[in-house]
């Protein structure tokens, strides 16, 4: 697993399955993340190079948690519910399984 900066942001996006943003949240903490840096995701307002994106994933049956670094911040026009994160950039770092319910 790659290193991770505990004390960067952690933007956590639930294409719409509020019901998983708990056990999302207890995954991504598992793995060295601060509970208090994991914020929900809006489309007004995207995170910083360096920051870190949380996504359940695959949508609509999420299985696991992706985990990805924002490498590269553009100015963008915000677009439908992707809004500004439309101008982000970002490597995959690793998976968490989100376990069964």
């Amino acid at each position: 697993m790659p290193e991770i900066d505990a004390d960067r942001d952690v933007y956590l996006f639930t294409h719409g399955r509020s019901d998983l943003q708990e056990k999302a949240v207890a995954a991504v903490v598992s793995k060295g993340f601060k509970k208090e840096k994991v914020v929900a995701a809006l489309p007004s307002k995207a995170g910083q190079v360096g920051d870190y994106m949380a996504m359940l994933w695959m949508p609509p049956n999420p299985d696991h948690v992706k985990i990805q670094r924002i490498t590269k911040v553009e100015p963008v026009e915000p677009e439908g519910m992707i809004g500004l994160w439309k101008g982000v950039s970002k490597d995959d770092l690793f998976t968490i399984p989100l376990g069964n319910s």
